[in-house]
């Protein structure tokens, strides 16, 4: 790709560049970057990862061949349109704008574009993140494979489509809360049962990635894998049954739930304020 532009620099956008430039998808020099204000965010991105940064709209999109929009879901309306005189019918849109629709994206940009919505979740930080990718049927086949390879310089990447996009935040864009969620916990019963904090963290730690180890490598499913670490009367049996005794498979799945209802909603009331 001769050029990418960056709209916004946070923790997504610094992620995936850094995954991208890391593995010399693209280079550094051939990524523009900008964002609302923070020049010193700017600057930083400029000085680590060798990208070019600036508030000049015209030589960030000039030439471009695809556009990331990073930014925040609340600023999607006011960035796109100030953005687009300059986006081109040919020009490839990855949004990673939680909530904000493929149709949206096109009335603010009042053209019809190729759009790419991923839902990455925040492990895309350290190379292990979940991405979900939906596309538009004016999304070719080369671009697809170019988006693919994007996020796969941050984990894993699968496409999808759109209408399950809110399923996959419930699900995975939230899902490392929920296993910090766990973390926590786990911590705090190590305090109570006598452990020092710091030994208990390295325990607790290695405990969660062997667990997702033998998840990724092992045929069984996790109800058979639960069933060989618990024995008939020990001390996993007694643990999981004050599990179960309070409900917490239940509260997780509610939790999943819940998170995919909020996503729809958010969803429909963005997409409600466009189409005004």
């Amino acid at each position: 790709m001769k050029k990418l532009a960056v709209v916004g620099a946070g923790s997504m956008a610094e992620a995936l560049i850094s995954g991208i430039v890391e593995s010399r998808l693209i280079t550094g020099d051939n990524i523009w970057v900008t964002n609302k204000g923070n020049e010193e965010k700017l600057q930083f991105m400029q000085k680590t990862y060798g990208v070019q940064a600036t508030y000049n709209l015209e030589k960030i999109f000039k030439g471009a061949e695809a556009v990331i929009l990073a930014i925040k879901p609340k600023d999607a309306a006011d960035a796109i349109t100030l953005i687009k005189p300059y986006l081109k019918t040919d020009m490839l849109i990855i949004s990673v704008l939680a909530g904000v629709s493929i149709e949206s994206i096109e009335l603010l940009a009042e053209r019809k574009l190729p759009v790419v919505r991923a839902m990455p979740n925040t492990s895309a930080a350290v190379g292990k993140s979940a991405s979900a990718l939906s596309v538009n049927e004016r999304v070719t086949t080369k671009q697809m494979e170019l988006v693919k390879e994007m996020f796969e310089t941050v984990g894993m990447a699968a496409f999808v489509e759109e209408k399950q996009l809110d399923a996959v935040t419930g699900l995975s864009g939230s899902g490392p809360a929920y296993i910090y969620y766990l973390a926590e916990a786990m911590e705090k019963s190590a305090e109570e049962i006598g452990l020092e904090k710091e030994m208990a963290k390295e325990f607790i730690i290695q405990t969660l990635i062997g667990a997702a180890e033998m998840l990724a490598k092992s045929a069984k499913e996790p109800q058979q894998l639960r069933k060989e670490v618990t024995s008939p009367g020990g001390t996993t049996e007694a643990g999981v049954k004050v599990l179960e005794e309070n409900g917490v498979q239940k509260a997780f799945i509610e939790c999943i739930k819940q998170a995919t209802a909020q996503s729809q909603r958010l969803g429909h009331s963005f997409s409600s304020t466009v189409k005004i």
